[in-house]
């Protein structure tokens, strides 16, 4: 029987993958993928594009699309056979990378090839590749020694499953809280729609009442408008203190962070840096950790004023209005949307019945297709479950640019947060231009009975951020595997196109396109929509010095930082004191649920949130000096920043698109960090 992860005549059989398929398919293709590298790097002649690169990609790439479907299934729809299966089949993938990029023949063709007299001539986007593919052989370790080689392969290995432990403990610890309420009086103030769902959950287990769980549709509503105060803390405490010591032992990041720290640290040495935060930043725009640290500490000193005063309003309201001495940490968001209730007079449920997913998503399209000229349609695929969607882009000639999975709800076993990954990047072949295929992934309220789903404000931005790098990888054109999309990105420009979305959310002429009560079928009135924009800085200086708190902690962790003399806790605490004005109890182990840095890409890189912003910001201002829909403006952004990927540096791009170098006035001005704000 054929197995489908080796199927790539065209999109994922997902209706036909198991658990049992992975490992046989992941073998086969690395053997394939072996085979390919042995003759390549064996053949006599000089290396060409045609004869050389263009071969090597195509062996990476089917393993590479396998390996995609295996990895995100076990995000998606993660079960113990398929989590036994991805744990399985994850150290061969690695160690095919590890050595194909410590291969001494293949880096000497590529070493040739750039030496070569035609390298001159060769397209920008081939070179730009050609050079990524020797950098990544020096960071591969392919100068090391035969030791040092092996024990960096090693090292890979045991660092790719421990970020996967990571994450699943996460997950586990997560599916494993359920917080039981019989009596309706400790609900009070949580939104009808989160206790029919609660209710719902509470039935499928076979419970009376309501169970509250710690996925962020329950979560993040309870923690805001839950008028009970123990339960708003019994909450934030389960939520605090996942994957710790005061859960089961087995899901306890604590050891895996402690490892992963020390595993890093020694690839850096291997390699030649000082600190994993110099390996992290050599595929980056930054320049030096210390380059970084500069960048984060100038930020907190511009907005750390603006956090104080954020917080002395909220402190001086809880104790005039909500007879509250002390805001506690699991007080911030329920005093705070009481503030923005009594300053704004409008609540975030309040605007939630106005955006039912089918408008959302058409609001959303019509901004794509009115800046881009692209037409997006449903289309048909094979999904990993009911709720997903998929859908085509087409050009204005209906010829198809992309294709897009869309998962939007929560479910148990999803990991959480929201995401975006490729299926299958943009290349030509002999046969034609293969188009790209993505993921788009979010954890959303889902339908309740006939209900639609309703997303909140903050959803809808968190959908168009998702969109934008979606758009990054859709909208590429560029022919080579290598450059196309975010292939080759600069880590800490991958957030521009992500970011600079978000801002659409904020203009009326986007906006009242994609609104409709859910009782009266109006759409959103323009007065409730000038309160939101009014509250749009409502504590953004709180939220600018948290995001700081993080890309701080998180360099200064993978630069400077000492297991041996020094706690990640005490490390954190030290941070917060420099930046944070909101400071959680002593128990909350917030690293341990840290998988953006111990799970997922971004060690010593979370810094690229606010690196990346100031560019979408400065980028956006075009936008609002041309035309916030302006197709023109949108066509010159496809051009300069979407279409060319990682074919050139990301700071040309930007250049390319605004004809200048990025300010930082427009990122301040977004978040009312102004002298007259």
């Amino acid at each position: 029987m054929e197995n489908p992860l080796t199927d790539f005549c065209s999109l994922p059989r997902f209706a036909a993958i198991r658990p049992e398929h992975v490992v046989p398919a992941i073998e086969a293709l690395v053997d394939e993928g072996r085979a390919a590298i042995e003759r390549l790097a064996t053949q006599g002649g000089d290396p060409t594009w045609d004869g050389f690169v263009d071969p090597l990609e195509s062996a990476n790439e089917r393993l590479a699309r396998a390996w995609a479907q295996v990895s995100h299934l076990n995000a998606v729809v993660n079960s113990p056979a398929l989590r036994e299966a991805y744990n399985a089949a994850q150290p061969l993938v690695t160690q095919f990378s590890a050595d194909q990029d410590q291969d001494l023949r293949l880096f000497g063709r590529f070493k040739a090839l750039a030496a070569s007299p035609g390298f001159a001539r060769f397209p920008p986007a081939r070179r730009r590749l050609v050079e990524n593919r020797l950098r990544d052989f020096r960071l591969g370790g392919a100068e090391l020694s035969e030791a040092g080689k092996a024990r960096f392969k090693q090292l890979q290995q045991e660092l790719a499953a421990h970020a996967s432990r990571f994450q699943d403990n996460v997950l586990d610890a997560t599916n494993d809280f359920g917080y039981f309420v019989t009596d309706p009086a400790h609900l009070a103030g949580i939104p009808a729609d989160v206790l029919e769902a609660a209710k719902a959950a509470a039935s499928k287990d076979g419970r009376e009442g309501w169970k509250l769980t710690l996925h962020m549709p329950c979560y993040l509503p309870v923690m805001q408008y839950a008028d009970c105060h123990p339960l708003r803390e019994g909450m934030y405490r389960a939520f605090a203190t996942r994957a710790a010591e005061f859960g089961k032992p087995e899901w306890d990041n604590t050891p895996l962070i402690a490892k992963i720290l020390d595993k890093r640290a020694e690839v850096a040495g291997l390699l030649g840096y000082g600190s994993f935060a110099g390996v992290s930043l050599a595929t980056k725009m930054a320049a030096s950790p210390s380059e970084v640290i500069a960048f984060l500490e100038d930020l907190a000193a511009r907005a750390r004023p603006f956090a104080e005063r954020d917080m002395a309003e909220l402190a001086a309201f809880a104790r005039s209005e909500l007879d509250l001495a002390e805001i506690r940490a699991w007080d911030v968001a329920w005093v705070s949307e009481k503030l923005r209730q009594k300053r704004y007079a409008f609540s975030e449920t309040e605007v939630k019945r106005y955006f039912p997913e089918d408008a959302v998503l058409a609001g959303l399209f019509r901004v794509i297709e009115t800046l881009y000229g692209v037409r997006l349609k449903p289309g048909r695929a094979q999904t990993w479950h009911p709720d997903v969607k998929f859908f085509a882009i087409e050009d204005a000639g209906g010829a198809l640019v992309g294709q897009f999975y869309l998962d939007l709800y929560a479910r148990e076993a999803k990991r959480g947060g929201a995401w975006m990954d490729d299926a299958r990047n943009r290349r030509r072949l002999p046969e034609g231009v293969q188009t790209p295929v993505t993921f788009l992934t979010c954890n959303f309220s889902a339908p309740v009975g006939d209900r639609p789903a309703f997303f909140t404000h903050d959803e809808v931005i968190t959908l168009f951020h998702e969109f934008g790098h979606g758009l990054h990888q859709l909208l590429t054109r560029v022919d080579e595997l290598g450059v196309s999309g975010l292939a080759g990105v600069e880590w800490d420009a991958v957030e521009l196109p992500s970011q600079f979305m978000e801002n659409f959310c904020w203009e009326w002429d986007v906006v009242s396109h994609m609104t409709r009560h859910g009782d009266t079928g109006e759409p959103l009135p323009r007065a409730l929509f000038d309160k939101m924009v009014a509250a749009k800085n409502f504590q953004s200086g709180m939220q600018f010095v948290r995001q700081l708190e993080f890309a701080l902690f998180d360099i200064h962790l993978h630069h400077d930082f000492d297991r041996a003399q020094d706690s990640v806790l005490a490390m954190l605490d030290r941070v917060r004191r420099q930046v944070a004005v909101v400071h959680p109890p002593a128990w909350n182990r917030f690293p341990n649920q840290f998988s953006h840095i111990f799970g997922g890409g971004y060690a010593a890189g979370y810094y690229s949130y606010k690196w990346a912003e100031v560019l979408s910001a400065d980028a956006f201002d075009a936008f609002e000096e041309e035309g916030v829909l302006n197709p023109a403006t949108g066509a010159r952004f496809r051009d300069e920043v979407l279409g060319v990927g990682g074919s050139r540096p990301a700071i040309d791009s930007f250049v390319a698109f605004r004809g200048r170098k990025p300010r930082i006035d427009a990122l301040l001005r977004h978040n009312g960090m102004t002298a007259t704000a």
